[in-house]
């Protein structure tokens, strides 16, 4: 038997020499088969193991070669069912797809071109004790892949599992892409850091257990997220744990970023942006209801937000936002008495757009689906702010704009828009109509009055007339 098995091995090791031999021949250009050989050679290795029963050894840090694709098991040693320490493995393997840029750089200056390498996760699921940190020298055109990332026990609580984040305030990492990612935080700190970083990618990402944030966008440009699925608490809705669930899913604190086709399904807040000209659009936020405190949606960017939000899905939970100034919020749909809610700190509002939008909720409780708080300072600069043609189930509608008519024998009219118009005791501009009945009468008329969001239209004679009121606080 000793024979036998010292005469299979030696047979494999032969095979390895030739095919090692083999693979050498070709280049990067794509004419290499190098990876298929070794993975040839692994499965032959592997065959014999089950046959015979012999323990792999694990193997040591090695070169993948020529090629750019760096598998942290099959080279690098990480321990792809999650039981062991990998960390080690996959900063060998991010190292590595850093140290070769290609020659040629098509990337912002300062910023070395990768030439599209990958660090390949092969489907397996690595415990990691520390912060999977690219390295400071920076780089781009690399993409991270294909599997789970598990913080350990002893994780540090402050930190983030994969981070984008050099040590100069320079823009060092510009076309990143993380994707087909599981990343477990282990209730020890975030997710993600994106930080001072360039066309980022976050695509096709699951990223769950964290108390900090999901994903952290700071400073840099343009990190794109997209058809992921973000939650503190793994649930569907309606979990006991509703009312413990803390951390941000997205925190957003840069600007020009894109949030698109994405469910945050558990955070005291679904997204925070506090940076400018960022657009969320697809986003189905059910991170915690607003009556236990949450928030789908906060927008914290004071002086510009210039932030659009398109096409969400707000179930319940709401939308806040801080004195916004250019905010556009349409197509989108809110349930459960889900709302949006202007929040006053230095009393400016202006260019807000909230149109077309659908609002249902249980019919009873009265709740507005645009709402006002002032109490920390009335809004007094209020400019360009359009709420229109929103359509409403089971909630109290608020307007900037109303139309309304009135039937009396008499000389007064009055309509009142109180219930109806978003800002209190303000009409900008109004329209109306005196429709006598068949009285032979040519009455004289005028508007007499509009405080308290009231139009009131006097004439000089007693007429049967219909008053038609259209009044703008936009204007």
């Amino acid at each position: 038997m000793v024979t036998e098995k010292a005469m299979l091995l030696g047979f494999i090791y032969i095979v390895t020499v030739l095919l090692v031999g083999y693979g050498t021949e070709s280049s990067y250009s794509g004419a290499s088969d190098h990876h298929h050989q070794i993975k040839l050679m692994a499965s032959i290795k592997a065959s014999y193991v089950l046959r015979h029963g012999i323990a792999p050894t694990p193997p040591a840090f090695t070169s993948t070669g020529t090629s750019r694709i760096h598998h942290v098991s099959d080279y690098y040693g990480g321990d792809p069912t999650g039981i062991s320490d990998s960390t080690e493995a996959l900063e060998q393997a991010i190292f590595d797809a850093f140290r070769s840029p290609v020659d040629g750089n098509h990337l912002i200056n300062g910023v070395a071109n990768l030439g599209g390498s990958e660090v390949h996760l092969d489907g397996g699921t690595y415990k990691i004790t520390r912060p999977l940190r690219l390295p400071d020298t920076g780089g781009g055109n690399i993409m991270i892949h294909g599997g789970s990332i598990r913080a350990s026990e002893d994780f540090p609580t402050d930190r983030y599992l994969i981070e984008l984040m050099a040590s100069s305030n320079r823009l060092s990492f510009e076309y990143i892409t993380l994707k087909d990612l599981m990343i477990d935080s282990n209730f020890r700190g975030g997710g993600i850091a994106i930080i001072n970083s360039l066309r980022t990618t976050v695509d096709n990402c699951y990223i769950s257990h964290f108390t900090t944030d999901g994903i952290l966008i700071r400073d840099g440009h343009e990190t794109f997220i997209r058809n992921s699925f973000i939650g503190q608490y793994i649930n569907v809705g309606g979990d006991h744990r509703e009312k413990h669930f803390s951390g941000t899913g997205i925190n957003i604190m840069g600007n020009d970023n894109v949030v698109t086709d994405v469910v945050i399904f558990s955070a005291l807040i679904g997204v925070m942006v506090s940076g400018q000209a960022n657009m969320l659009t697809g986003v189905h936020c059910y991170n915690k209801a607003t009556t236990l405190g949450g928030t789908g949606i906060y927008i914290r960017a004071m002086g510009l937000t210039q932030t659009r939000i398109s096409n969400c899905y707000l179930d319940f939970t709401g939308i806040v936002a801080e004195d916004p100034v250019q905010l556009h919020i349409t197509g989108s749909f809110f349930l459960g008495n889900a709302f949006i809610l202007i929040k006053s700190l230095n009393g400016v509002m202006s260019g807000v757009n909230i149109v077309d939008n659908m609002f249902s909720g249980d019919h009873y409780s009265g709740v507005r689906i645009v709402q006002l708080d002032q109490s920390n300072e009335p809004f007094r600069n209020i400019d360009q702010v359009v709420v229109d043609r929103n359509n409403v189930r089971g909630m109290v509608v608020k307007s900037t704009v109303g139309k309304g008519s009135v039937w009396r024998n008499g000389t007064s009219w009055t309509v009142d828009f109180s219930q109806v118009l978003l800002f209190p005791n303000m009409i900008k501009n109004v329209q109306y109509t005196l429709q006598v009945g068949a009285s032979t009468s040519f009455p004289n008329h005028v508007l007499r009055n509009v405080s308290e969001n009231r139009v009131t239209v006097e004439s000089d004679v007693a007429v049967s007339a219909t008053l038609h009121v259209s009044v703008d606080q936009s204007i």
